[in-house]
């Protein structure tokens, strides 16, 4: 099983959906365009919220178990994916890609 490396892309907020939908809320997302995170294997890395995971793990999963080619030709990079968390109002793209370093037991 192989590492994977998790980056953050893009971040996107969509005040007027947060103005008509959204409650107030006292803490959002504390993920910053750049920052990097290191699966091992398809375990979730320290920092990295839980919300993201949930939407990322199943293609981390595949990644790391030497997975490619997702969906047939969509990423140039055969060993990647690009997914979005799962917040409507905040939504944060990350790019996963195998890494060619073994996961650790």
């Amino acid at each position: 099983m192989k590492k994977c490396r998790i980056t953050v892309m893009k971040k996107v907020r969509h005040d007027d959906l947060i103005e008509k939908y959204e409650n107030p809320i006292s803490h959002a997302c504390d993920m910053q365009v750049g920052q990097v995170f290191v699966a091992n294997g398809w375990e979730k890395p320290e920092g990295l919220c839980q919300s993201a995971w949930d939407s990322m793990s199943p293609f981390v999963m595949t990644l790391a178990h030497g997975g490619a080619d997702l969906y047939e030709g969509w990423m140039k990079n055969k060993k990647s994916a690009m997914i979005s968390c799962n917040d409507g109002f905040r939504p944060v793209s990350f790019y996963i890609e195998a890494l060619e370093e073994e996961a650790e037991n």
